[in-house]
């Protein structure tokens, strides 16, 4: 799947914090989509991505910004912290009551 085929709900849970944080963030979870076949797929698959960064942040830092300088490993669990609370709520919306572009 393409990330146009995302929930507004989940493109906002995950692409706009991580925009905020850094573009090549945004990058990796747009990579993602094309291994998932549906929203709550991308969504379960995201949680299991940053359970894999947050068991090694000194490789993730080195894997996620490996063209620009590298933030803090402190920084970066607080973003994955957030994104995957945002993960969390919108899992808790059944995807009948998202809202798709298409």
């Amino acid at each position: 799947m393409d990330t146009d085929e995302l929930s507004e709900e989940t493109y906002k849970a995950i692409f706009h914090t991580a925009e905020k944080y850094h573009h090549n963030l945004t990058l990796q979870f747009g990579l993602l989509a094309s291994q998932c076949k549906n929203d709550d797929d991308y969504l379960n698959k995201a949680n299991k991505l940053i359970l894999y960064w947050e068991s090694d942040l000194k490789s993730s830092l080195n894997e996620i910004f490996f063209d620009t300088s590298k933030p803090t490993a402190s920084s970066l669990l607080t973003v994955l912290n957030n994104i995957e609370k945002h993960i969390n709520s919108t899992i808790s919306i059944p995807i009948d009551k998202r809202t798709f572009e298409f």
